[in-house]
C-alpha cells in the first residue's frame, strides 16, 4: 500500500517510458532541495514572527534622560522667539510669492542664516533678520555661524542662541545679536574653545 502523502503523479501526454523515467529521476534528485528550501523558509517565517512578538530592548536610562532634556530644550527654543517659515520670510522681506523658499534657502546655503527643521519644514529665527535692512539676515550672524560650522548642528545653534550664557554675564545671545554682535562672536569663540579643550 502506498502512502498518499509521498506520491506525486504526472501525466505525460507526449513521450515514452524513457521520458517519463527522466522526469521521475529529475523530481527525485531535486526533492531534497525543495524540502530544504521549504524548511528554511518556514524557519525564517518563524524567526520573523518571534522578532515581532519580542519587545524591543528599551534604551538605556541615560539616553531617555538625554532625549527628554533635548526635547525640552527644543520646546523652549521654539517658544522663546519668532520662527518663520520660508514663505513667511519671503513675505516680510518682500520676495516673490511664486517660489518663496528660494531666497531663504540661498541664505542658508551661503551660511548667512540657519534654520531648524521640524516636521519636514525649515523654520528661520526672526531675531536673525534685520528689519532695518528689509529683513535680510543680520550681517553679524554669518561669522558666528562660521565659528560653529561642522561642530554644532542647527538645533544646537538655536539652543545656544536661546540659552543663558556665562560669558555674556548671564545674558542670552539672541537678545544681543543686533546690538552687540562682537560680544556674541567672542562668546561663540569661547564656546568652541571650551568644546575643543573639554
Amino acid at each position: 500500500m502506498l502512502d498518499s502523502e509521498q506520491v506525486v503523479a504526472f501525466m505525460v501526454e507526449h513521450g515514452d517510458a524513457k521520458f517519463a523515467q527522466l522526469v521521475a529521476d529529475t523530481m527525485v534528485s531535486i526533492a531534497p532541495l525543495i524540502v530544504t528550501t521549504l524548511a528554511r523558509r518556514e524557519k525564517d517565517a518563524l524567526e520573523q514572527i518571534v522578532e515581532l512578538l519580542v519587545p524591543q530592548v528599551p534604551p538605556p536610562q541615560h539616553l531617555l534622560i538625554e532625549a527628554r532634556m533635548n526635547a525640552e530644550a527644543r520646546k523652549a527654543v521654539l517658544e522663546s522667539a519668532d520662527w518663520l517659515t520660508a514663505a513667511e520670510v519671503a513675505e516680510v522681506a518682500g520676495f516673490s510669492a511664486r517660489n518663496p523658499s528660494t531666497q531663504p534657502n540661498k541664505w542658508k546655503k551661503e551660511v548667512r542664516i540657519f534654520a531648524v527643521r521640524r516636521n519636514g519644514v525649515d523654520y528661520y529665527p526672526g531675531y536673525a533678520l534685520d528689519p532695518d535692512a528689509a529683513y535680510r539676515p543680520l550681517k553679524a550672524l554669518a561669522p558666528i555661524l562660521e565659528t560653529f560650522a561642522g561642530r554644532k548642528d542647527e538645533w544646537s545653534i538655536a539652543i545656544w542662541f536661546a540659552s543663558v550664557n556665562s560669558f555674556l554675564g548671564g545674558r542670552i545671545p539672541k537678545d544681543l545679536l543686533a546690538s552687540d554682535p562682537d560680544q556674541i562672536q567672542a562668546a561663540a569663540e569661547d564656546e568652541m574653545a571650551r568644546v575643543l579643550h573639554g
